[in-house]
């Protein structure tokens, strides 16, 4: 199966400083919470011997010697250390799943802040689901860190040091024969780190290809289904969903191997430790209760080991995510907001000076254009698909920078205004309208507060769509489907014509904005446009041209050259670009 695209490389280490530095800044403002929970991790640590050593007392002191007030005594100090023990993990793992939790919360604020002032450039490669995946798969993998990971290595690496230095002190010798398995241990859990690393990165891969495929065919549903692909497709999904199982089968194949090997060496362990202490008791050189300590000692030694591979295993799947993230958070492909320029008002006057613009290197899809819209003007733009018109638009309003040349706005250039006031001052209407899952007042305003309902409701008269909203259910406050799905294409692009109207831009962009509409519709919208000129700058790309021959200007684009400009009947009596346009147009229609 072919990929959605090649992921980026990442290094797949267990432990990067520098990518643990950058996650701890988001742990600052929880400072408290990560400082309850180091205490109380090096609590569980201190404590976690106790138990053996009151076994061992008791067995020796109080069993052996037939003394039950004294054993009784012990259950009861035995059963206030579990206690305690049980209250101090519950707070520890409260605290390190908030905090956990927290500082995710705060890193995907900050992760969907830059994706969404990203310039268009970036989108234009990156696939949406991989996007997706980062800011939530990704996310969540980091939290764990936090949760299961960092602070819990610590603790378990802390209690190892605190058991192994009770058992020395116990028994060295004891503690020797005990240990002699420990360089296989070591060795077996280098190995199976390793091999993990590798399977992580194919299960973070997969589980992203899995997002893309799945975001780009249910988004697409409806062209497979007209075009009876679904049999096709889902061949594709299963070769991408068995790639995805086979990643994860290998992750848990290693596990497989690895947890019986370790309790292979646990179960030497114990054998070493049968054999040498009961030589020991029988010779008399050591009590029963140290073996049955020791015993309880084994257990607790290889336990954190066992653990402290899985948590190192989420500490390497944390550190891939955060620098998968992170890749993302540093991606430079924002559009530099530089200017300072915010004017009271907005004559609308637009100079396109020398302009030369590529999308990849120097392959130019706008050469050389000039022209100027005085304010109040309305442009046309006309041309074969791929002439640049919507290109034009799209580096008015810096969706992509000009690589030649310069726009000025009231003589101006675009880049010294700050750019979201830019971006205020121009509405775009587009072919393509996208309407999120709210209520239509909602996808009118996008959630202004200061745009009334009042306004919305003029606005919808004047483009003559609220006699339509008004027969939905609950009217303005009915709720439309994912991109519009509940509504007509007219009726969509209806409301993204009001969304523009109601926002009263200085300049105002209609991209094929009636194409999708019916006759009626459309007629509607022009009338409404008609009304709505005065005071404003209008620049229109249409393939009709019935929708732009009252426009004060035209301009003819091919290939992204500027093949001819003027008003209607100035280019028909050119007899070039435009009058062979009209006439293809208008003899096909049958006028």
């Amino acid at each position: 199966m072919q990929l959605p695209m090649s992921e980026p490389k990442v290094t797949g280490k267990t432990y990067d400083a520098q990518l643990l530095r950058r996650m701890l800044r988001y742990v600052r403002p929880y400072r408290g919470i990560f400082a309850l929970s180091v205490v109380l991790t090096i609590l569980m640590a201190v404590v976690a011997p106790a138990l053996p050593m009151l076994v061992e007392y008791t067995l020796d002191r109080f069993i052996l010697s037939n003394d039950i007030g004294g054993l009784q005594l012990m259950l009861l100090s035995m059963l206030g250390l579990l206690v305690l023990q049980t209250v101090v993990r519950y707070f520890h793992t409260l605290m390190t799943n908030t905090l956990g939790q927290s500082v995710i919360r705060d890193l995907r604020i900050n992760v969907f802040n830059h994706i969404t002032g990203l310039r268009l450039k970036y989108f234009d490669h990156t696939p949406i689901g991989r996007i997706i995946t980062r800011t939530i798969s990704d996310l969540e993998t980091i939290a764990n860190i936090f949760s299961e990971g960092l602070i819990q290595i610590i603790g378990d690496i802390l209690q190892l040091v605190v058991i192994l230095g009770v058992m020395f002190y116990t028994d060295w010798k004891l503690t020797l024969i005990v240990l002699i398995p420990m360089p296989v241990m070591i060795g077996a859990t280098y190995v199976f780190k390793e091999a993990m690393k590798s399977a992580f990165q194919d299960v973070r891969k997969w589980v992203a290809n899995l997002n893309t495929f799945l975001q780009e065919h249910i988004s697409g549903v409806s062209i497979i289904q007209y075009f009876a692909r679904e049999a096709q497709e889902m061949r594709k999904f299963k070769a991408a969903n068995a790639e995805h199982r086979n990643a994860h089968i290998r992750a848990n194949w290693y596990f497989s191997i690895f947890f019986p090997v370790l309790e292979i060496i646990m179960a030497v362990s114990l054998g070493l430790l049968v054999w040498y202490g009961s030589k020991q008791v029988l010779a008399d050189t050591l009590s029963p209760g140290v073996i049955v300590a020791f015993i309880m000692y084994i257990n607790m030694i290889f336990r954190p080991i066992r653990e402290l591979v899985d948590k190192f295993n989420t500490l390497q799947m944390g550190m891939v995510s955060a620098e998968r993230i992170f890749a993302v958070l540093d991606t430079d492909e924002r559009t530099p907001n530089t200017g300072v320029h915010q004017p009271e008002h907005i004559r609308g006057e637009i100079v396109f000076d020398g302009v030369w613009f590529a999308y990849n290197d120097e392959q130019w899809v706008l050469k050389d254009i000039n022209f100027a819209v005085k304010p109040g003007e309305t442009l046309a733009l006309v041309g074969a698909t791929g002439a640049g018109k919507s290109s034009t638009v799209n580096i008015l309003s810096r969706f992509y920078e000009v690589n030649r040349g310069s726009i000025r706005l009231d003589g101006v250039d675009i880049r010294e205004y700050e750019l979201n006031y830019l971006r205020r001052t121009i509405a775009t209407v587009l072919q393509d309208v996208f309407l999120f899952s709210d209520s239509v007042a909602s996808n009118i305003s996008l959630n202004d507060p200061a745009i009334s309902r009042e306004q919305m409701v003029e606005a919808a008269k004047q483009v003559g769509a609220h006699e339509f909203i008004m027969r939905l259910p609950g009217g303005y406050d009915y709720k439309v489907q994912e991109r519009g799905a509940t509504l007509s294409s007219g009726q969509a692009q209806l409301i993204s014509f009001i969304r523009a109207l109601v926002h009263d831009p200085k300049i105002l962009v209609l991209d094929e904005a009636t194409s999708s509409v019916d006759t009626e519709s459309e007629e509607l919208i022009q009338q409404a446009i008609d009304r709505l000129m005065a005071g404003r700058t209008c620049i229109v790309i249409a393939h009709r041209l019935s929708t732009i021959q009252k426009a004060d200007r035209i301009i003819v684009l091919d290939k992204g050259e500027m093949k001819e400009m003027g008003t209607h009947q100035e280019l028909l009596r050119l007899d070039g670009y435009y009058k062979r346009l009209y006439d293809l147009q208008f003899h096909s229609a049958g006028i």
